[in-house]
């Protein structure tokens, strides 16, 4: 089989599974209820942590909290917290674990509200994605004017773990960013009117 030398982000080089990551899912526009939810969930866990360690667990977090099913996951018991906080398959933090909750209970609202979660999550970035075009990885900000309203609406509406940091890591995972750079094979020419995030 023949290696794969085509050039990446760099960051995706660290594992077989950030380079299958990357090369697959980040960047790609997700407008699916249930996998914007698990992303959300998944950023929010990352905090302090690297995100190879959640993508490692994914597969456990997906088994635990029911393939991030909103409505199941927004009926957790305390009980049911409790046992995943002798899991090993999961960061064990109580604080993370209940967010999942507390967040499936903030995104019903927001899907009885706005259609779906899609609609409502996609609207900070007028439901298009934002193209950039960073040459350096240094270049790429850890947040924006975008994310930091994103965090506040969040945050307001009992979200939790959503930070302007997590929000525009959630808005690059889910493709409402496209930060490959221009270097990368991923990268796609943006079209003239496109705006920077």
């Amino acid at each position: 089989m023949r290696e794969d030398r085509r050039p990446r982000c760099s960051w995706a080089a660290s594992s077989e599974s950030m380079r299958r990551y990357h090369d697959t899912e980040w960047g790609v526009p997700v407008h699916d209820d249930r996998v914007l939810f698990e992303f959300l969930c998944l950023e929010g866990a990352q905090a302090g942590l690297s995100w190879r360690t959640v993508l490692d667990k994914r597969e456990n977090y997906r088994r635990a909290f029911a393939g991030f099913d909103i409505a199941r996951c927004a009926r957790l018991t305390d009980r049911r917290i409790e046992a995943l906080l002798q899991d090993p398959g999961v960061i064990r933090n109580r604080l993370k674990l209940t967010s999942v909750r507390d967040n499936a209970r903030a995104a019903l609202v927001a899907i009885d509200e706005h259609g779906s979660l899609d609609r409502f999550l996609w609207s900070f970035v007028g439901g298009k994605p934002l193209r950039n075009a960073w040459r350096n990885a240094k270049d790429i900000p850890a947040t924006t004017e975008i994310s930091d309203r994103m965090s506040k609406t969040l945050a307001k509406r009992g979200f939790r773990f959503v930070g302007s940091t997590i929000c525009y890591a959630f808005m690059q995972a889910t493709g409402m960013v496209d930060d490959h750079l221009v270097t990368c094979f991923r990268y796609k020419a943006r079209p003239r009117a496109a705006r920077r995030a």
